[in-house]
């Protein structure tokens, strides 16, 4: 990319243009023509081959009537895991960039101000292998739709092109998903990995709903309690809901 600091802000401006079509092009191209069962995986590969200098990354997207995003794709399985800590905690730089459609940085999790920020997620993410993480929005129509989450071993802040360049990957993510959906000749169109992703959500939810049923509470408490349930023992809302739904803990013990 040229070097903006040389350029004036017309030529700054066309410079950026081109680089945002070039990764726009090169994001659609890996995915084009793909069944929608191989999208995801597709996806994350050419975000992550766009960005060598990250240790892993995931895509989330927001679910149905919920601002909580809902993993599609993750590199690799520490990206995998931070999401799912975030939506068992319920804190986290995701859904700070959800929540103010900017995105958020935590460039060292070992270390104030993320340890006072995120106090649970800093410890969670550092046990999972992440030193530092990175959120950027997936906005489109005013809204943001996702999160494309970054995450590094080591701490420390980015370069400024670094923060460009992904900065115009997450621009890319969210050109690409609209893009397919409306090229699509399936009526289903992305929609079937967009909706597919939400099936361990369910499970999630089906779970409140037995504990709901055993404990007399309401639904934010059953919630509560799953995650709680979830953060004690080290492990996954979802990996909870599953033990709950086959009926091999049951919270009425505790």
């Amino acid at each position: 990319m040229a070097d903006d600091g040389l350029l004036g802000d017309g030529d700054a401006e066309r410079a950026m243009d081109v680089e945002r079509t070039r990764i726009a092009h090169e994001l659609i191209g890996r995915v084009h023509g793909l069944p929608a069962s191989a999208v995801p995986e597709a996806l994350c590969g050419a975000c992550a081959a766009l960005l060598p200098e990250m240790s892993g990354l995931s895509v989330s997207v927001l679910g149905t009537g919920t601002s909580t995003g809902v993993l599609l794709c993750a590199s690799d399985e520490v990206a995998s895991r931070l999401a799912e800590i975030q939506y068992t905690l319920g804190e986290g730089p995701s859904l700070e960039a959800v929540r103010l459609r900017a995105p958020v940085f935590a460039t060292d999790l070992g270390t104030p101000p993320d340890t006072r920020r995120w106090p649970l997620f800093s410890v969670q993410a550092a046990k999972a292998g992440a030193a530092a993480a990175f959120s950027l929005p997936l906005t489109g129509a005013g809204a943001a739709l996702g999160t494309l989450d970054l995450y590094r071993d080591v701490p420390g802040s980015l370069p400024v092109d670094r923060v460009r360049t992904a900065l115009l990957v997450a621009d890319a993510v969210t050109l690409t998903v609209i893009a397919l959906d409306h090229a699509s000749p399936d009526p289903e169109g992305v929609v079937t990995w967009l909706s597919g992703a939400e099936t361990d959500r369910e499970e999630v939810h089906q779970a409140t709903g037995m504990i709901m049923v055993q404990l007399g509470v309401s639904a934010e408490e059953a919630l509560l309690r799953l995650r709680a349930r979830a953060f004690a023992q080290s492990s996954t809302a979802v990996e909870v809901a599953r033990a709950v739904l086959n009926r091999s803990l049951d919270l009425r013990d505790d």
